[in-house]
This record gives structure tokens, sequence and C-alpha cells, in this order.
């Protein structure tokens, strides 16, 4: 049940980043890499918000600075394989970037969910 509330979050997480992205890139024309790195992270606090709202217990391993710095690391792999992702699909194979966007955020869904349930919001081994 835990994942389908993350995908339902995820979701809405992926819904922000793509229309920042889709606005800012496709719309209005600034470069896509940078558009991409910042609507991640903006998309990366709301996912970070409603999970531990709806999804995951905050505060059960670490405290809440821990916690957020922990989800920016994970995150930040996440952008690292957003990045070349998106790279490849719209330089190398010319795919449209909006495509491309939402095919780099399904690749990343699941490295940010097993890594998050498992070294953020897991219970302590303690």
């Amino acid at each position: 049940m835990k994942i389908v509330k993350y995908f339902i979050i995820g979701s809405i997480a992926a819904l922000t980043d793509i229309s920042l992205f889709y606005l800012f890139a496709k719309i209005l024309g600034y470069n896509y890499l940078v558009v991409a790195f910042i609507s991640y992270i903006i998309a990366t606090f709301v996912n970070y918000i409603l999970s531990i709202k709806y999804v995951f217990k905050s505060g059960i391993r670490y405290s809440k600075n821990v916690e957020i710095s922990l989800i920016y690391v994970i995150s930040g792999v996440a952008i690292i394989i957003n990045q070349v992702s998106l790279y490849i699909l719209i330089d190398f194979f010319e795919n449209d970037m909006v495509f491309s966007k939402m095919i780099a955020t399904v690749i990343t869904f699941f490295w940010n969910y097993l890594a998050r349930n498992h070294f953020v919001f897991g219970e302590s081994d303690k």
C-alpha cells in the first residue's frame, strides 16, 4: 500500500516537475538542462512534504535536518540520472523535450522510492 501512496504523491511531484519544465524549457525557451535541474529540486521538495504527511513516518530514524539532507543526497543521484537521460533522449535520439522529461521521470521514480524507503524512512537497525 505504501508504494501506491508514494506513486500518487510521486505523480503530483512529477506533474509539478513536468509542468515547470514545459513552461520554462518548451514555451519560454530556457536551456532544458538548467530548467530540468531547478524543476527537479522544486518537485523534490513537494514530494518530501507530501511524503512525510501521507506515506512515510518522518523523524523515526533521523532528525528533520538529517532527513531532508538525505532526501536531497538521494535526489542528487536521481538528478544525475534525470539529466543524463534527458541529454541522451533529446540530443542523441532527438525526442521531444516533454516526452523525454516524462521518460526520465519514470526512470528516476523507482530509485527515489527504494532509496528513501530503505535509507531515510526505514526503521532503524538499532
